[in-house]
């Protein structure tokens, strides 16, 4: 049985296969396209995942999509008569793709797969599970639990914007919903906006940002209580709703109601790029500690209906690691999974193990990876680099050799075996660091990645070292779980602005930790990723310190790299200092000249 799971059309397109209940391939239409958040169908990633498989199209048997499109427009249309005539000029423009393209989606669907190669829908169903179903499949159906309770947050899918499910072998049911417009997700993609980010892809900043609030001042406590009088009211039990006049998500472009806001806040919307006060971090903190306060009563109600010790997380709230780690602290459940592509991204393997588990009875059992997607020989790397014009070696000790480069203190770009699936550098395709240097948050920051200096890099730590340097006792896989530091390796907290806390000192681990003392961590075993786990380990015996920095090997506004010639222009582009791409080395000061569009190695 071949299952062909697909997502796209509003952001972050992405195609799975199984195969026999089998994860096969998965990735992201972004590292092909070179598109950041590519919402356009998943083309390219499906023939990856075709040939991957070495299969033909014709071979499929089923092709789930990750929700139902009728049911949004329905959705949409109800939304916009709900509050006519606002937003009649935001209805009457979207109407046209709608009825042209979303009212007739098999059609679409079925004329995109054209491009592709032929298939038999006679023979190939067609299915379409529901977005939130998608959500909680993706979780529950690779986590190893028998039975889970799930909760699933996000923006919103068709109608839902939360539900919480419970799983029990091969069932999922839902338990409890909450409905667009009322949405953790929306709330919280609102502050984005207002803050200055990109809606969509600048959660991540935003989360980042938080720490640099002060919790104790006047400031914060009075955007917390003004957000929960005015924005959002929580109910005991566990249910919110969204007071929509403050809010332009259904009757306009915009997110906020921007004057409302202003007045409410007392701050002026922020521009995108411009400079970041004290009051924006302390807003910034406020958003994050509702969000928190919203997510663990959730999982309070889900604990209740459900009486499970496990619980399944999912839907783009679920990449919010500062509040999976309070949940997880609070100790509300006993196990906890989130897999590694919790977003919309993640949609497509849900809707891939819907159909394998719901709808064709497979009881087998499915296990995860995040590395499934392009991978390459050394046979093909080296074929690039010649192609490229790099000037490289071969290195027979290629993990004790990288050591001694991070040692040296050096910024390597590490490319390995399969790209990852989900919006993290787990290994694979990853930016590293020595996490003791005093400069190297700051270097990686704004002479590689070409983004703003507040933002925390994560540690990736040996499994059975985790608990030298953090407050963890069990795994973190997927970075996605922010904890604390253990008391011995605090900084001290810095007290002013931004700037300031830059600038903290007495920190063992300045380039890991972040200004609240907390990490967002990866560990890494073994099992999971051997290439990493070796060079992790050898980093230790060189050093003594069992972990590196880790972040995704791209620059702003640029997906993660997926072959050789991506690396290759990322190393080239940035002041990385050292390529190491399967067993090859490449050093910056070796390289030809880089001319921009015309240099000397830009590949054809």
């Amino acid at each position: 049985m071949i299952i062909l799971g697909i997502s796209g059309l509003y952001h972050d397109s992405a195609a799975v296969l199984l195969k026999d209940g089998e994860i096969i391939a998965g990735a992201q239409e972004e590292r092909f396209t070179r598109v950041k958040h590519d919402e356009q169908f998943p083309v390219e990633a499906i023939k990856f995942c075709l040939k991957n498989a070495g299969i033909s199209l014709n071979q499929v048997d089923a092709v789930a999509f990750y929700d139902k499109p009728l049911l949004k427009f329905e959705r949409i249309l109800e939304s916009h008569l709900a509050i006519a005539p606002k937003g009649l000029a935001t209805f009457i423009s979207s109407m046209p793709v709608w009825m042209k393209e979303k009212m007739f989606f098999k059609k679409l669907l079925k004329d995109h797969f054209k491009k592709i190669g032929d298939v038999n829908w006679e023979k190939t169903k067609l299915l379409f599970p529901e977005h939130h179903l998608s959500h909680a499949a993706s979780s529950y159906y690779v986590s190893g639990f028998q039975e889970s309770a799930i909760l699933t947050i996000d923006g919103v899918g068709e109608w839902a914007t939360t539900s919480i499910c419970y799983g029990k072998e091969n069932t999922i049911e839902v338990k409890k919903e909450i409905n667009f417009p009322h949405s953790v997700g929306l709330l919280y993609s609102s502050f984005t906006y207002y803050l200055g980010f990109k809606v969509n892809s600048g959660e991540y900043k935003l989360m980042g940002l938080a720490p640099y609030g002060d919790e104790n001042s006047a400031q914060t406590k009075f955007y917390i209580d003004r957000i929960k009088e005015s924005l959002v009211s929580i109910k005991e039990d566990g249910s919110f709703q969204l007071n929509m006049s403050f809010f332009k998500f259904v009757s306009g472009k915009r997110m906020s109601n921007d004057k409302k806001w202003e007045t409410l806040f007392r701050l002026k919307r922020r521009k995108p790029e411009s400079e970041i006060n004290q009051s924006h971090c302390n807003l910034a903190l406020a958003i994050q500690k509702v969000t928190e306060e919203l997510v663990v009563n959730l999982a309070k109600v889900a604990k209740r209906i459900t009486n499970s010790d496990n619980i399944c997380l999912a839907g783009g709230v679920a990449l919010n690691c500062v509040a999976n780690g309070v949940l997880e602290r609070l100790g509300v459940f006993k196990n906890h999974f989130i897999q590694s592509a919790a977003g919309d991204a993640g949609g497509a393997l849900g809707a891939a193990l819907a159909a394998d588990k719901i709808y064709f009875e497979n009881h087998s059992k499915t296990n995860f990876t995040p590395y499934l997607g392009s991978g390459f020989s050394n046979d093909e790397i080296e074929a690039e680099l010649k192609r490229f014009g790099a000037v490289f070696k071969k290195e027979e000790n290629i993990f004790e050799e990288t050591a001694k480069i991070i040692d040296d203190q050096n910024v390597v770009g590490w490319f390995q075996g399969r790209s990852e699936f989900g919006p993290r550098a787990l290994g694979n395709r990853s930016i590293i660091g020595d996490p003791r240097s005093k400069e190297m948050q700051r270097k990686i920051n704004l002479k590689i990645k070409f983004r703003e200096d507040f933002r925390p890099f994560a540690p990736s730590v040996l499994k059975e070292s985790v608990s030298k340097y953090f407050q963890l006792e069990d795994s973190s896989p997927y970075m996605l779980l922010v904890h604390p530091v253990i008391e011995e390796i605090k900084g001290d907290r810095t007290k002013g602005d931004i700037s300031v806390q830059l600038n903290r000192k007495n920190c063992t681990y300045p380039a890991i930790t972040h200004v609240d003392n907390s990490a967002r961590i990866q560990t890494v075993s073994e099992a999971d990723n051997p290439l990493f786990y070796k060079l992790i380990k050898a980093f230790g015996q060189l050093t003594g310190c069992d972990m590196l920095i880790n972040t995704s090997f791209n620059v702003r506004g640029e997906p993660i790299v997926n072959s050789p010639s991506d690396a290759c222009r990322c190393f080239m582009q940035t002041e990385m200092d050292v390529l190491v791409i399967g067993d090859f080395i490449l050093k910056k000061q070796d390289q030809p000249k880089w001319e921009g569009d015309n240099q000397k190695i830009k590949l054809d």
